[in-house]
Formats: C-alpha cells, sequence, structure tokens
C-alpha cells in the first residue's frame, strides 16, 4: 500500500509529466512532417525531382558550402587576431566584432539592395571617381545573385564563429604555443599546426550554428533571388498551395539539419584536451606601423560591412522619412506594437517552459526517472535546429487536430462552431516561437543553476520543502540573472523572426519583421527602412551582453 501510494504521490512526477509534455510539443512536429509528406502522391514526387529539387538542393548546398567557408575565414582570423596581436583599437574590436550579430540577414539584404543598387549611394560615387556618366558605361556584379547571398550572409553570421573560437584561444595553454616557436615552428605554423587543431571542436560547434541560420533564413535569399529549399517551400505552399509538396521539400531540409548537427558533434567528439597544470594564456606580440595598420583594416573590414553600412543606412532612410513626412504610419505603429506584444507573451511561455524542463531533470537524482527527464530536456533543445517554415508546416496537424476536438466539445455543449480557435489567433505563433527559441531558454537556465550550490537544495528538503516550494523560495531568487539574460535573448530572436511568422501570422497580423519583408517585396524603402531599424536597435542588447561576457573573459 505504501509504495503505492508513494508512486501516486511522488513529487517528481508532476515535473516529469511536464517535461515528457513539453519534449513532446518538440517533437510533435517532426512527427505531422512525415505525416504530411507521405500524403503527397507520386505525381508531387516527380514534379519535385524534376522541377523543384534539383535547382533549390544545388543552390541550398552551394550557399552552405560558400557561406561555411566565409563564416570559418572570417571567424577564425579575427579570433586569432584579437588574441595574437596587439595594436591600436584592438580591445575595441574585441567586443565590436559581434555587432553585425544584432542584424538579421534580411535587413543586411534589404539595406545593400539599395546601397549597391545601380544608382544607389556607392556606385553613384565610384562612377563618379572614375569618370563614368551612367551605369550602361560602369556597374558592379548584380548583387542579386547566389555569390552576393553568400557575401552578405557570410559577413552577417561569421560572429557564431568568432565567439566560439575567440573564447578557445583565449583559453588555450600559451606555454604549448612557445614550445612550438622554441623548437623552431614559426608563428604561421604554429597557429596552422596548434591553434587551429585544437580550436577545431569550437569551429565547428560556431559553423554549424551559423549554417543553421543560413538554412532558416528566407527574407535575404528571396530578395537575392536564390531559389533554396526555405524559399521553395513558402511559395509552395503559399504561392500553389500545395501542402503536401512543401512539405516533402521540408523534410529534404530536415535531412541536411540532421547532416549539420552530426557534423557539429563528431567535430566536437573528435578531440578531447586536458592538462593537469595550470594554463598560462598566450602573450599578444605588439605590432607596430604598417602591420598594426594591416591589421586594424583587417579587424574593421567585416564590422563595416556588416554593421556599420547597413546600419548608417537605415539611420539615415529613417532621418530621411521623419524629415519629410514626419511621422510614422498606424499601420506600422500596430505592427510595432504586435511586435511587442507577441514576443512578451512567447517570451514568458518560453522561459517557464525552459524553467519547467531544467528542473524537471534536476529534482529526480537517482534511478531511470532521472534518465527520461534528462532526455526529455535534450529533446526540449532541439527545436532550435528546426528551421522556421519546416516547423510551420509541422505543427499544422497538431493544430488542426486540437482544433477539431476543442470545436466538437464546444459544439457538444450545444454552442455553434467555433471555427480556428488555434490556427485562427496567435497561439500557433507563440508556440512556435517557444519549440525554436526554447533551446535558449534552457541552456541559460541550466548555466544559472549550475552556479548554485546543491547543498542549499538539500537543506531546503530537509527542513520540509518540496520541490515546488525549493524552487520558488530558493532557486527562483538566485536564478533571477540568469532569467531575466534568457527573457532578453528568446524576447529579441522573437521579435526578429522571419520565416515562421510570414507562414502562422493569423489574418491582418503585420510585425516589423513581416512589414519590412513586405515592403522590399513591393520595391519601396520608405517605412521599411524604419521597422529595420527598431528590429536592430533591439538586437543590440543581447550583443551589449555578449560583449560584456567577452570582457571578462579576456581580463
Amino acid at each position: 500500500m505504501s509504495s503505492h501510494r508513494r508512486f501516486f504521490f511522488d513529487p517528481g512526477l508532476g515535473w516529469r509529466i511536464a517535461a515528457f509534455v513539453i519534449a513532446l510539443c518538440v517533437i510533435a512536429p517532426v512527427l505531422s512532417l512525415l505525416w504530411f509528406t507521405f500524403q503527397g502522391t507520386a505525381e508531387h514526387w516527380t514534379h519535385l525531382l524534376q522541377f523543384v529539387l534539383p535547382t533549390a538542393l544545388w543552390n541550398t548546398v552551394l550557399l552552405l558550402l560558400g557561406v561555411g567557408t566565409l563564416v570559418t575565414c572570417l571567424g577564425v582570423g579575427s579570433a586569432w587576431l584579437i588574441t595574437a596581436y596587439d595594436f591600436p583599437s584592438r580591445s575595441i574590436l574585441s567586443w565590436a566584432l559581434l555587432l553585425p550579430l544584432a542584424v538579421p540577414t534580411y535587413i543586411v539584404a534589404f539595406a545593400y539592395l539599395d546601397l549597391l543598387h545601380p544608382i544607389g549611394p556607392i556606385q553613384t560615387v565610384l562612377r563618379e571617381l572614375l569618370g563614368y556618366d551612367s551605369p550602361r558605361q560602369f556597374r558592379l556584379p548584380d548583387l542579386r545573385s547566389l555569390p552576393g547571398a553568400i557575401f552578405l550572409l557570410g559577413f552577417v553570421l561569421y560572429p557564431y564563429v568568432y565567439l566560439s573560437t575567440r573564447v578557445m584561444f583565449a583559453t588555450q595553454a600559451g606555454s604549448l604555443l612557445e614550445a612550438a616557436r622554441i623548437l623552431g615552428t614559426t608563428g604561421r605554423g604554429a597557429f596552422f599546426r596548434v591553434a587551429l587543431p585544437m580550436a577545431r571542436p569550437a569551429i565547428a560547434v560556431g559553423v554549424s550554428l551559423a549554417l543553421l541560420e543560413t538554412l532558416n533564413d528566407i527574407g535575404a535569399s528571396e530578395f537575392l533571388g536564390v531559389q533554396t529549399l526555405t524559399v521553395s517551400i513558402y511559395t509552395t505552399w503559399v504561392t500553389r498551395s500545395d501542402l503536401a509538396g512543401a512539405a516533402q521539400i521540408a523534410l529534404a531540409m530536415l535531412a541536411i539539419v540532421a547532416v549539420l548537427i552530426l557534423f557539429e558533434r563528431h567535430g566536437r567528439r573528435r578531440q578531447r584536451y586536458a592538462s593537469t597544470q595550470r594554463t598560462r594564456t598566450l602573450q599578444a606580440s605588439k605590432l607596430k606601423g604598417s602591420q598594426a595598420v594591416l591589421a586594424i583594416a583587417l579587424g574593421w573590414f567585416p564590422i563595416v560591412i556588416g554593421f556599420v553600412a547597413p546600419g548608417l543606412y537605415l539611420l539615415n532612410e529613417t532621418y530621411k522619412h521623419f524629415h519629410t513626412i514626419g511621422s510614422v504610419s498606424d499601420q506600422l505603429l500596430h505592427s510595432g506594437y504586435n511586435t511587442v506584444k507577441i514576443a512578451l507573451i512567447a517570451t514568458v511561455v518560453t522561459v517557464l517552459a525552459g524553467l519547467v524542463a531544467v528542473w524537471a531533470a534536476r529534482v529526480i537524482r537517482h534511478g531511470a526517472p532521472m534518465s527520461l527527464s534528462r532526455l526529455c530536456t535534450r529533446i526540449a533543445t532541439c527545436g532550435y535546429a528546426i528551421p522556421g517554415t519546416v516547423l510551420a508546416i509541422g505543427l499544422l496537424m497538431p493544430f488542426m487536430l486540437l482544433d477539431g476536438l476543442a470545436g466538437w466539445v464546444w459544439q457538444m455543449l450545444g454552442n455553434p462552431d467555433p471555427g480556428l480557435l488555434l490556427m485562427g489567433s496567435s497561439t500557433a505563433l507563440v508556440c512556435a516561437y517557444m519549440i525554436r527559441f526554447l533551446a535558449i531558454s534552457i541552456g541559460g537556465i541550466e548555466a544559472g543553476l549550475a552556479r548554485i550550490p546543491p547543498s542549499l537544495e538539500q537543506a531546503s528538503r530537509l527542513l520540509g520543502e518540496t520541490s515546488a516550494g525549493t524552487l520558488r523560495r530558493v532557486h527562483l531568487p538566485l536564478l533571477r540573472p540568469a532569467l531575466s539574460a534568457a527573457a532578453l535573448l528568446v524576447f529579441v530572436d522573437t521579435m526578429k523572426e522571419l520565416p515562421a511568422t510570414l507562414l502562422l501570422r493569423p489574418v491582418n497580423f503585420e510585425t516589423l519583421a513581416t512589414w519590412l519583408y513586405a515592403e522590399a517585396a513591393r520595391g519601396t524603402y520608405e517605412e521599411g527602412a524604419v521597422a529595420a531599424l527598431a528590429i536592430v536597435l533591439a538586437g543590440l542588447l543581447p550583443v551589449i551582453l555578449l560583449a560584456r561576457a567577452q570582457l571578462k573573459t579576456s581580463h
């Protein structure tokens, strides 16, 4: 009898059930996608294999290869420059190299399409300097191309590689590199033979994150005329109303995501480094003269391309808009209100879900239940790897079933058919945001819990407090900084999210991201610049947090 009572009143059972439900919410879209995929007929597959997949898949692979190569060169080169050399403005560059993270890819494409237009400011100035009169005499290569997309995405996403690699370079044992130099290895040889192999796992993590962001991108690729798998999913679903075909393309895209995750896991697993001695960081070499000038130019170049130029463009366009018109439209203000409202709701839901998932893995410490809870937590972090377009298709089936069930219950109570309660509201958007950004919430909360001594929890439980009471009275006050940082990151990422918002938003529901997308699609840039600047200013907040963490690491 006592054993049955312990089962039904197990204090950790509720937490495990909640963690299982959260993990089920994350994995349900993938299962739904598989169901949708096999609803398509053979004609669907034939059409896709002949006319859609070859071009889209080839463009996607080339885009991933190009962006991966560029972010590796920029990220690793910048990290080594800041770590190994001392020159003027180095301390500013150490955090300024993170600034392109504040600018979403679709905003950079939006800005450069106007900046590099044949009659835009950059090409006009170049023609005047070279003595040409018209674009027919001289013009730069068209930005609307696959190389143009690789160039812009690479200069926006390289901070993922820079951040992870910079930490690795900063914590490597300087004695190993100095020993290589003593043994006759040149500075270049020490980098390629010692520093670079040791940083390979960190590089793999950064490149994988950059490539996942590339896969999720829809705005920049479409603006630049590159037919990727993401763009194909959107056009197949929205333009041709072919949901089964879009699901089949999404399945191919999910296979690429799986390959990227395996690449990241393999890169981190291949090498392990350990030392029983206290390591000494690398001493930066002082650069002077022309070498210092070259280092300054190399360090600031990616910042100018990825942040300064588009940022100044948005500021200028916003100033011209307010100078000529004096205000923004009511529709844009309403889009801003929708953006803040939906981001706040999604942030609260995502942080609470992350807290429940993490605490469920911590509250039970022995036996199989602990393994199950931790497995659910790991599953819950997989949502970030699912591109927004794939996630949107996968959520259709679960929400249609829930809408049907809710409508049936409502009608059984004698009420008229309520219609689409979930898909017709912003609930689907909130759920998509929660699944996509739950990994950010879980990662931040886990890092915060790791700093809390287990003895505090043990003392609370010995004094008769329940697990929920311990969380509320002991851990939540100590977790406040971690919760705030996680909430900020989720809020900003929700504001910037475009693919899932485009596909799951209710009718006549606009956010700043979708407003900008519509403005760019129409070829109008007036109020689009105002919306883009608001998103960039919001994106600066987490970059400032990362910059502060960088400064603490370097000191």
